[in-house]
């Protein structure tokens, strides 16, 4: 378990992985991060804080995660995430956020004003059919959500590489989020003990002849292993 690392490719920055209540969502058929969420504030604190910590604030760039939203840190971690910007100058900070918080963002951005918030959302796939039905994932994405979508978040994160997906249907997500994030992250599913299985063939067909075009590409982030950004609890 990690919880704490620089990302000094692509896109600079120190990336902490923190402790927070349960998701308020936390159905996603492909999910096992709900398992590091925990209700003792204490033992939140305790992390937390020791992890927020080792912030330097060498590219006054910091991303927060959690196995959740931003909404599901307590208010002593928040203000902790405030201190720390604060003295190590951190001038960006990239939260992430599930759709259902999608009209409260702006109470992020309120508190952290002296910060240029940056929200992250796990789409996984522009599928509607496939988000719903399969990954359980209980939005319904059409033109004018999306117009909202990109209004509201900077970074799409998609999920590939799943048994019941095609080459055309993760060609046609990543040619999409391109188009309508700037930013997009790119995970290669990595079974994990759920319901969703990872397919063999379409991993070794998204290392052949996509990533070698996507790896030089500075608005795609690849996590061919899910311990890749250098965080994790797995």
């Amino acid at each position: 378990m990690e919880r704490y690392s620089i990302i000094k490719e692509k896109n600079p920055r120190e990336i902490v992985l923190l402790k927070g209540f349960n998701c308020n969502y936390g159905k996603c058929s492909f999910c096992n991060y709900i398992l590091d969420n925990t209700e003792n504030e204490n033992e939140m604190i305790e992390i937390n804080f020791n992890i927020l910590d080792k912030v330097t604030g060498e590219y006054s760039v910091l991303e927060v995660i959690n196995s959740g939203s931003v909404f599901e840190l307590n208010k002593d971690t928040l203000y902790k995430i405030k201190e720390v910007c604060e003295n190590k100058n951190i001038k960006i900070l990239y939260f992430e956020a599930y759709f259902g918080y999608l009209n409260r963002l702006n109470e992020i951005r309120d508190f952290f004003s002296y910060q240029e918030i940056r929200f992250i959302i796990g789409i996984e796939t522009f599928d509607n059919n496939y988000r719903t039905q399969i990954l359980n994932k209980n939005f319904f994405i059409n033109d004018e959500i999306l117009e909202k979508l990109k209004k509201e978040y900077r970074t799409a994160l998609l999920l590939i590489c799943t048994e019941g997906q095609t080459k055309e249907q993760i060609i046609h997500d990543i040619e999409f989020a391109k188009k309508n994030f700037k930013e997009v992250v790119v995970s290669i599913f990595i079974n994990n003990g759920t319901s969703i299985l990872r397919d063999e063939k379409l991993v070794s067909w998204f290392l052949k002849e996509l990533y070698p075009i996507l790896k030089a590409d500075k608005q795609v982030e690849i996590l061919i292993d899910n311990k890749d950004f250098g965080v994790y609890v797995q």
